[in-house]
This record gives structure tokens, C-alpha cells and sequence, in this order.
């Protein structure tokens, strides 16, 4: 019987997928043929004015021909814009394109990192690795199906609500908007082989074959994720086009517009935190649900791992955000000082709290993990330093530059800025901020390592020695950059965050080769205890993955946002009724709803993926 409810349910899934991926191949379609139709139907009237023209010579009638024009962007008044009574367009579609792209990093994510941990355990034969990685894409499937789904329907809403956008997007995108589609149902085919011929090709040369399957998948994966970002950095940044928005026919340089690259390596990078945040926060829904010690113990192991893949990808984040910063600084000044500046500068205080609960979350997972470790007491009695430094930097990241007040407030305090606080608003205390945060959650995870081994290496004591002088120094390093930065005009002090970057990077990298070798050949000091974790540590998992599709959607909205009124920046404005710039509370307020409808579906898909092994299970 379980058996039958378990077939049932697949080919329920499999079914409901495919149809969703057979109307998003025909949804694009669908966009480029409505850009066509005034094209198709002024066909015979073109053909008629063609014959009259009979005086023109052949050669001119062939270049005429041959010549594709293009329409510019056009000018929308409110009444060209659908509406449906009762229906805000533009809350309806933030809040569904939001929540698709919630899924959809979440399922871009999974297969990257479940690929390499199939291939350490086909590396090690360590079985435990392979078992894990099919839990993991396990956990991926039904959310996959969501995505599609919710793909579908942003889709025909979008055509719904805003037909000449999607018209004029389609008359530069047609041609890419049709292979996005092709690459969606490639995706799937990838996905379902990939998933359910696991066990027929666990061993020999098929593990081979099943390796590049997921190579093939996150191949294709990735290239659905650049070829939307091109969408969305064009309406940030067009380019491909003249003033007036026609086309130049040339899409590779539609695509490839000033932000591109910047959003591809940032969406990237965040995605597979943000992937393995999710992971994580089901390891810890699986861990407090458990009802024995193997089950503790495997689940333990499981959030542990999504915490290392999270960090490892939190780590270089803010540096990708702040790359993507300063393009969009040098493509606009005005789009750059609206961002950090103007009306969306408070949403950056939300985003520093949000990303200060990302590293304090991360950090006490850590310190949490050492009590399954033997020995871990040598290196715990730090935890106190370390997170008195996180919480310090942290307070100095989310202090504002300029405060809100009435003018009674601003006389008492001498303006808008207060007059100790103030310069900790401003960039260089930020960056100094982060960077040092960056570097003590770097130890944490350092020590924690460390926690298990005892060296046997002569040299240790210098090693040790050289790595406090390399940490010492370099903390030194970044805050006098980030003193002298005050000093130095704004053309200048934009700058000089790199080689604050390059000096936490180095320090990274120069540590982690000093410590890779003075561990070589270390002594365990017992084996690792999963399961042996206080229950309050999962909930800071659970608090990762809150934490991190909060900032996730308040991001997206600001680098939307800061369009305000365009559909495409200085080419295409939007005119729409329910088109409007939110406030801060507004703003907060919409992303929390979108917030808590996702997290609401990730809880489904927990419970599918557990329903789903129950029936397992009882087969």
C-alpha cells in the first residue's frame, strides 16, 4: 500500500511538473509572437505600399528587405495599463516574483554543492557523503516543482498586468526568452534522471555517468540564472539600445550590459549561502523531530555541513555586493546615491541588522559544535572575545549617518548627524566594520577546526606565533585604511575598501596555508560526537535561514526599487496606476509578508520531503 501511495505521489509530481515546464515553453513564445503581431498585422499593408513603389531600384528593395527595424520604447499613458478591480498589479507581482525567486535560488543552489559532495564521497568511498547528497537534492525536488510553478504564473501575470512592457522586453529578449525557455525543460529532464537513477548508479563506471548528469544540471542551471539576470540588470542599465529605446539587433550586447557581471558573480555567491541556509534549517527541523541517536546524530552531521557551505559563501558576499555597488555608482551616480544615500538609505540599516544576525547565527553554531568535541575547551574559553568584537563591529555597521528628527531634535543635537555617531555611518567605518567581522567569524571557524587536532609539528609554536602577527596586523592594517579614508576626498575614498579587501583576503589565505600544514599530520583527540548538540544550537540554524530570505527580499526590492519610476531606467517609464515609490515601513512591511508566505511554503515542502520518506520507509 505504501508502495502504491508512493507511485502515485511521483508521478502526480512528474506530471503537474511537466505540465507547468510545457506552458513555460510555450509562455515566451507567446510574448514574442504578441511583439510580432503589429508586424503581422500590418503585413499586406507593407506588401501593398511595396508594389507601388515600383520605381525603386531592385538593389534598394533587397536592402530595404533585409533591414530589421525595431520599435522604440513605448509611451505609456495610465490607461494603456490592464487593471483587475481589487488588485494592486504592482503588490501582486513584487510579492509572487519575490517568492519565485526565493525558490529558485534555493533549487540553482542545491545541485552545486550536492555535486561536490557526491564527488568527495566518490573520492574517499565514504558512503555517508552519498547519502547525505541525495538528502539533499531530495529536499530540492518539490521545491523545484514550486518554482516552475510559481515561474509559470508570474509570467502570464506579468503579461497580464503590463502587456507593453513585456511587448518591448520581448522585441530585444525574443530570441533569448525562447532558449531561457528550452534550458527550463533541459533543467528538469537533468533533474529528474539526476535524482531518480541515484541508486541505479551508485557504483562503478554509471557513478561516472550519474557524476555528469549533476555537472550537466548546474551547467545548465547556471546558464538560467545569467541569461534572467541580463533581464533585470537591462531595465537597471540598458544597453543594446539607443535613447529612445530601439534596438540595435545585437542581443549579446542587451545582455551583457554594465551590471551583468556583477550581478551574475553576487546572485551566485548568495545563492549558494542562501542554499545552504535552507538545508540547514531542514537539518535542524529533521534534528529537533528525531526520535533516536542515529537520527540526532546523521541530522547533526547534516547542519553542520549547510552551516560550512553557508559561511563559506556569507564570507565573500559583502564583498560581491559591494563590487555590484560600485558598478552601479559608475553606470549612475544619481542611481548610486539614491541606493546608499537617498530614500533607500534606512532599508541599508535593516539590511546591517539582517547581516549581522547572519554572522552572529553562523558564530554560535560554531561555538555550539565545539561541545561535541573532545578537547574543544582549550580554544572555547576565546568564544567571548570573539563575539564581543562580532557585536561591536556589528553595532558599528548598523549605525545610521544621518538620524530622523524633528527640527526641535535636530537644533538640540546640531543637525542631522550626531556629532559622535555620525562618522560610524559613513563608509569607511562600515567597510572596517565588516571586514573585521569577516576575519573573526574566519577564526571562529578556525578554532573550531582546530578543536579536534592536537599538531605534532616542531615548528607550532612558531606557526602560531605568525599567525597572530599575520592576524594582529593585518586588523591594524584595515582600520588605519579605514581612518585615512576620512581623510581623503570621495572620488578617492570610494576606493579604499579594496585593499581593505585585499588585506582581509590575504590573511585568510596565508593563514589557512599556515594551518594546513601544521595540521598535516595532527593527533585526533577522539571522535566527534553527532548529536551531541544543545537543542538552542538549531535554532540558530533556523534563524540563519529566516534571517537570510528576509535580507534576500529587502535586497531585491531596493535594486528594483532604485528604478523608481521606470520600467526600464531613462528609456521606458512606468505609468501604471498602482505604480508608486513604498516608504521604508511600507517597504518592510511587504517583504515580511513575502517573508513569512515563504517561509510557510518551505515548512510544506519539510513535511512533503518527510511524507515522502515515511512512505520510503514503510516500502
Amino acid at each position: 500500500m505504501g508502495s502504491f501511495f508512493k507511485r502515485r505521489f511521483i508521478k502526480r509530481q512528474a506530471v503537474v511538473t511537466a505540465l507547468t515546464f510545457t506552458l513555460l515553453l510555450f509562455v515566451p513564445i507567446l510574448s514574442h509572437l504578441i511583439a510580432s503581431a503589429p508586424d503581422i498585422i500590418n503585413a499586406s499593408a507593407a506588401f501593398a505600399a511595396e508594389k507601388k513603389e515600383a520605381v525603386e531600384s531592385p538593389a534598394a528593395k533587397k536592402e530595404e528587405k533585409s533591414k530589421v527595424e525595431y520599435p522604440p520604447a513605448p509611451k505609456l499613458k495610465e490607461k494603456d495599463y490592464p487593471r483587475i478591480k481589487s488588485v494592486n498589479s504592482r503588490i501582486a507581482v513584487w510579492i509572487l516574483a519575490q517568492i519565485h525567486l526565493f525558490f529558485a535560488a534555493f533549487v540553482l543552489a542545491v545541485p552545486i554543492f550536492v555535486l561536490v559532495i557526491e564527488g568527495v564521497g566518490k573520492a574517499t568511498g565514504d558512503e555517508r557523503y552519498d547519502h547525505m547528497a541525495h538528502e539533499f537534492i531530495k529536499v530540492s525536488m518539490t521545491a523545484f516543482s514550486l518554482t516552475a510553478t510559481s515561474g509559470g504564473i508570474l509570467v502570464f501575470m506579468l503579461i497580464a498586468f503590463y502587456p507593453d512592457f513585456m511587448k518591448y522586453l520581448a522585441s530585444v529578449f525574443g530570441s533569448v526568452m525562447i532558449i531561457y525557455a528550452m534550458l527550463f525543460l533541459a533543467e528538469s529532464i537533468f533533474l529528474y534522471i539526476y535524482y531518480y537513477g541515484w541508486d541505479n548508479m551508485r557504483y562503478g563506471f554509471r557513478k561516472w555517468v550519474h557524476l555528469t548528469l549533476g555537472l550537466m544540471l548546474n551547467v545548465v542551471g547556471m546558464t538560467i540564472m545569467v541569461l534572467g539576470n541580463s533581464w533585470a540588470t537591462f531595465m537597471m542599465a540598458p544597453s543594446g539600445v539607443d535613447a529612445s529605446g530601439v534596438f540595435t539587433g545585437n542581443v549579446w550586447e542587451a545582455i551583457r550590459g554594465p551590471l551583468w557581471n556583477a550581478l551574475n558573480l553576487h546572485r551566485f555567491i548568495a545563492n549558494i549561502a542562501y542554499g545552504g541556509s535552507v538545508v540547514g534549517a531542514y537539518a535542524a527541523y529533521k534534528f529537533l523531530s528525531a526520535k533516536s541517536k542515529e537520527e540526532r546524530a546523521h541530522y547533526d552531521w547534516m547542519g553542520y555541513t549547510a552551516n560550512i557551505i553557508a559561511i563559506s559563501a556569507l564570507l565573500p558576499l559583502p564583498f560581491a555586493g559591494y563590487w555590484l555597488t560600485a558598478e552601479i555608482y559608475a553606470y549612475s551616480q544619481t542611481m548610486g546615491i539614491t541606493l546608499m544615500g537617498g530614500a533607500f538609505a534606512w532599508l541599508f540599516i535593516t539590511q546591517a541588522v539582517l547581516i549581522g544576525a547572519l554572522f552572529l547565527s553562523a558564530n554560535y553554531y560554531l561555538w555550539c559544535g565545539m561541545e561535541r568535541i573532545k578537547g574543544s575547551e582549550r580554544y572555547t574559553k576565546y568564544v567571548k572575545y570573539i563575539a564581543a568584537v562580532i557585536v561591536i563591529c556589528f553595532l558599528v555597521w548598523f549605525t545610521p549617518h544621518s538620524l530622523i528628527m524633528n527640527e526641535i531634535e535636530k537644533k538640540a543635537v546640531g543637525g542631522t548627524h550626531h556629532p559622535l555617531l555620525g562618522p560610524l555611518g559613513l563608509m569607511p567605518a562600515k567597510n572596517s566594520a565588516v571586514n573585521i567581522m569577516i576575519l573573526f567569524t574566519f577564526l571562529s571557524f578556525t578554532l573550531y577546526k582546530r578543536s579536534s587536532k592536537i599538531t605534532t609539528a616542531a615548528w607550532a609554536k612558531s606557526g602560531v606565533a605568525a599567525e597572530i602577527a599575520i592576524f594582529a596586523v593585518g586588523i591594524v592594517n584595515i582600520i588605519a585604511l579605514g581612518i585615512y579614508s576620512y581623510m581623503v576626498p570621495s572620488n578617492i575614498k570610494v576606493g579604499m575598501s579594496v585593499p581593505q579587501v585585499f588585506t582581509t583576503l590575504s590573511i585568510i589565505i596565508a593563514i589557512s596555508i599556515i594551518e594546513s600544514r601544521m595540521f598535516k599530520n595532527a593527533k585526533s583527540t577522539g571522535d566527534i560526537e553527532w548529536g551531541k548538540m544543545p537543542a538552542r544550537s538549531q535554532y540558530a540554524l533556523l534563524l540563519l535561514a529566516v534571517s537570510f530570505t528576509w535580507l534576500m527580499g529587502l535586497m531585491g526590492y531596493v535594486r528594483s526599487a532604485i528604478r523608481q519610476h521606470w520600467h526600464v531606467n531613462s528609456i521606458m517609464r512606468d505609468s501604471s496606476p498602482d505604480a508608486f515609490t513604498p516608504t521604508i515601513g511600507y517597504a518592510a512591511n511587504v517583504v515580511s509578508v513575502t517573508t513569512i508566505l515563504f517561509m510557510l511554503l518551505v515548512i510544506f515542502v519539510f513535511w512533503l520531503a518527510q511524507f515522502a520518506a515515511k512512505k520510503q520507509a514503510e516500502h
